[in-house]
Protein backbone atom coordinates (compact mmCIF):
# COMPACT_ATOMS: atom_id res chain seq x y z
CA UNK A 1 0.00 0.00 0.00
CA UNK A 2 2.81 2.39 0.93
CA UNK A 3 4.47 1.61 -2.44
CA UNK A 4 1.26 2.45 -4.35
CA UNK A 5 0.94 5.82 -2.58
CA UNK A 6 4.56 6.71 -3.35
CA UNK A 7 4.09 5.71 -7.00
CA UNK A 8 0.88 7.76 -7.28
CA UNK A 9 2.57 10.76 -5.66
CA UNK A 10 5.52 10.46 -8.06
CA UNK A 11 3.20 10.27 -11.08
CA UNK A 12 1.26 13.37 -9.98
CA UNK A 13 4.55 15.21 -9.49
CA UNK A 14 5.74 14.17 -12.95
CA UNK A 15 2.47 15.27 -14.56
CA UNK A 16 2.72 18.69 -12.92
CA UNK A 17 6.34 19.09 -14.05
CA UNK A 18 5.42 18.07 -17.60
CA UNK A 19 2.49 20.52 -17.72
CA UNK A 20 4.82 23.33 -16.70
CA UNK A 21 6.89 22.67 -19.83
CA UNK A 22 4.06 23.06 -22.33
CA UNK A 23 2.80 26.37 -23.71
CA UNK A 24 -0.65 26.61 -25.24
CA UNK A 25 -0.78 28.83 -28.28
CA UNK A 26 -2.89 29.63 -31.29
CA UNK A 27 -1.78 28.15 -34.60
CA UNK A 28 -2.57 29.20 -38.16
CA UNK A 29 -4.18 26.45 -40.22
CA UNK A 30 -4.55 26.10 -43.98
CA UNK A 31 -8.05 27.60 -43.95
CA UNK A 32 -6.62 30.67 -42.22
CA UNK A 33 -3.82 30.94 -44.78
CA UNK A 34 -6.33 30.68 -47.63
CA UNK A 35 -8.54 33.31 -45.96
CA UNK A 36 -5.58 35.71 -45.79
CA UNK A 37 -4.78 35.19 -49.45
CA UNK A 38 -8.42 35.57 -50.52
CA UNK A 39 -8.71 38.86 -48.61
CA UNK A 40 -5.47 40.18 -50.13
CA UNK A 41 -6.59 39.19 -53.65
CA UNK A 42 -9.99 40.80 -53.09
CA UNK A 43 -8.32 43.99 -51.87
CA UNK A 44 -5.99 43.95 -54.89
CA UNK A 45 -8.94 43.71 -57.28
CA UNK A 46 -10.89 46.47 -55.51
CA UNK A 47 -7.87 48.78 -55.60
CA UNK A 48 -6.68 48.02 -59.14
CA UNK A 49 -3.39 46.42 -58.13
CA UNK A 50 -1.63 45.41 -61.35
CA UNK A 51 -0.50 42.11 -59.84
CA UNK A 52 1.12 40.64 -56.82
CA UNK A 53 2.30 37.45 -55.23
CA UNK A 54 0.86 36.70 -51.81
CA UNK A 55 2.63 34.23 -49.51
CA UNK A 56 1.50 33.02 -46.09
CA UNK A 57 3.81 31.25 -43.64
CA UNK A 58 3.20 29.65 -40.25
CA UNK A 59 4.78 30.80 -36.97
CA UNK A 60 8.00 28.96 -37.85
CA UNK A 61 8.31 30.67 -41.24
CA UNK A 62 7.24 27.59 -43.22
CA UNK A 63 5.29 28.25 -46.41
CA UNK A 64 1.60 27.36 -46.11
CA UNK A 65 0.07 28.97 -49.19
CA UNK A 66 1.07 31.14 -52.14
CA UNK A 67 -0.85 32.76 -54.97
CA UNK A 68 0.64 34.60 -57.92
CA UNK A 69 -1.75 36.93 -59.69
CA UNK A 70 -1.64 37.06 -63.48
CA UNK A 71 1.05 39.30 -64.88
CA UNK A 72 3.24 39.35 -61.76
CA UNK A 73 6.98 38.92 -62.28
CA UNK A 74 8.32 35.48 -61.32
CA UNK A 75 10.79 36.64 -58.66
CA UNK A 76 7.84 38.06 -56.75
CA UNK A 77 7.19 34.58 -55.36
CA UNK A 78 10.62 34.37 -53.72
CA UNK A 79 10.42 37.94 -52.44
CA UNK A 80 6.91 37.55 -50.97
CA UNK A 81 7.92 34.40 -49.08
CA UNK A 82 10.99 36.23 -47.74
CA UNK A 83 8.87 39.16 -46.57
CA UNK A 84 6.40 36.84 -44.83
CA UNK A 85 9.21 34.91 -43.11
CA UNK A 86 10.96 38.08 -41.98
CA UNK A 87 7.71 39.49 -40.55
CA UNK A 88 6.86 36.35 -38.58
CA UNK A 89 10.34 35.44 -37.34
CA UNK A 90 11.04 38.98 -36.10
CA UNK A 91 7.37 39.60 -35.12
CA UNK A 92 7.45 42.99 -36.83
CA UNK A 93 6.27 44.46 -40.13
CA UNK A 94 9.10 44.48 -42.66
CA UNK A 95 8.64 48.25 -43.08
CA UNK A 96 10.46 48.58 -39.73
CA UNK A 97 13.57 46.90 -41.15
CA UNK A 98 13.60 48.74 -44.48
CA UNK A 99 13.39 52.05 -42.63
CA UNK A 100 16.11 50.95 -40.19
CA UNK A 101 18.46 50.07 -43.06
CA UNK A 102 17.63 53.32 -44.87
CA UNK A 103 18.73 55.16 -41.72
CA UNK A 104 22.15 53.50 -41.93
CA UNK A 105 21.79 50.26 -39.95
CA UNK A 106 23.02 48.29 -42.97
CA UNK A 107 24.44 45.38 -40.93
CA UNK A 108 20.85 44.09 -40.67
CA UNK A 109 20.99 43.24 -44.38
CA UNK A 110 23.64 40.59 -43.67
CA UNK A 111 21.20 38.37 -41.74
CA UNK A 112 20.71 35.13 -43.70
CA UNK A 113 17.26 34.75 -45.24
CA UNK A 114 16.29 38.28 -44.26
CA UNK A 115 14.08 40.30 -46.63
CA UNK A 116 13.88 43.87 -45.31
CA UNK A 117 11.45 45.18 -47.92
CA UNK A 118 8.07 46.77 -47.23
CA UNK A 119 5.19 44.32 -47.68
CA UNK A 120 5.55 41.75 -44.89
CA UNK A 121 3.12 41.72 -41.95
CA UNK A 122 2.90 39.38 -38.95
CA UNK A 123 -0.50 37.70 -38.55
CA UNK A 124 -1.61 38.25 -34.94
CA UNK A 125 -4.51 36.45 -33.25
CA UNK A 126 -5.28 37.00 -29.55
CA UNK A 127 -1.97 38.89 -29.15
CA UNK A 128 0.01 35.91 -30.49
CA UNK A 129 1.94 35.91 -33.76
CA UNK A 130 0.59 32.86 -35.59
CA UNK A 131 2.01 33.49 -39.05
CA UNK A 132 3.15 36.03 -41.56
CA UNK A 133 1.96 37.33 -44.91
CA UNK A 134 4.17 38.85 -47.57
CA UNK A 135 3.26 40.53 -50.83
CA UNK A 136 5.47 41.52 -53.75
CA UNK A 137 4.70 42.83 -57.21
CA UNK A 138 1.81 45.24 -56.65
CA UNK A 139 2.00 48.83 -57.95
CA UNK A 140 4.33 49.96 -55.14
CA UNK A 141 5.85 48.88 -51.85
CA UNK A 142 3.02 50.72 -50.12
CA UNK A 143 0.45 48.74 -52.07
CA UNK A 144 2.31 45.50 -51.26
CA UNK A 145 1.89 46.43 -47.60
CA UNK A 146 -1.81 47.31 -48.01
CA UNK A 147 -2.53 43.90 -49.55
CA UNK A 148 -0.60 42.15 -46.77
CA UNK A 149 -2.52 44.14 -44.14
CA UNK A 150 -5.83 43.17 -45.75
CA UNK A 151 -4.86 39.50 -45.50
CA UNK A 152 -3.57 39.73 -41.93
CA UNK A 153 -6.63 41.69 -40.82
CA UNK A 154 -8.98 39.09 -42.31
CA UNK A 155 -7.44 36.34 -40.18
CA UNK A 156 -7.42 38.56 -37.08
CA UNK A 157 -11.07 39.51 -37.61
CA UNK A 158 -10.42 43.16 -38.45
CA UNK A 159 -11.57 45.06 -41.54
CA UNK A 160 -9.62 46.23 -44.55
CA UNK A 161 -6.75 48.69 -44.11
CA UNK A 162 -7.65 52.40 -43.79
Amino acid sequence: MKSKILTATALVGMATATQAQIIEKESLNLDGAKKAIAAAVDYAKKNNAPGGVIAVVDEGGNLMALERLDGTFAMGATISVGKARTAVLFKKPTRFFEELINKGRTAMAAVDGFTPLIGGIPIVVDNQVVGGIGVSGAASAGQDEELALAGANAVAGRGEPG
